[in-house]
């Protein structure tokens, strides 16, 4: 299985960028998806999750601003992310919880990271 996320890059101050994360490979099933953050000299936090029926979850600093929304039949999920930061700045994770086909396992999946980076 396989995370591949895109869609990162240098925007001012209340711009807009929108990361795309696909998941390929081994797959029977895609439960929740979300999206991760780590920025320099900080612990990785959760930016928002969202699950296969399409209930979300957003961190208190992102409320309002970003929106995370998946599609099913592509195995894909996506973070818009609106009035960015210099405080969003950060190395962008997607995870994704994945059955295999087979063995018929369930287990937990990162990308390598999207680099984000808002400047004032």
């Amino acid at each position: 299985v396989q995370l591949q996320a895109s869609g990162g890059g240098l925007v001012q101050a209340g711009g807009s960028l929108r990361l795309s994360c696909q998941v390929s490979g081994n797959i029977f099933s895609v439960y929740d998806m979300g999206w991760y953050r780590q920025a320099p000299g900080k612990q990785r936090e959760l930016v928002a999750t969202v699950t296969s029926g399409g209930i979300t979850n957003y961190a208190d600093s992102v409320k309002g601003r970003f929106t995370i929304s998946r599609d099913n039949a592509k195995n894909t999920v996506y973070l818009q992310m609106n009035s960015l930061k210099p405080e969003d700045t950060a190395l962008y994770h997607c995870n994704a919880g994945v059955q295999g086909v087979w063995p018929a396992i369930i287990d937990n999946y990162w990308g390598q990271g999207t680099q984000v980076t808002v400047s004032s």
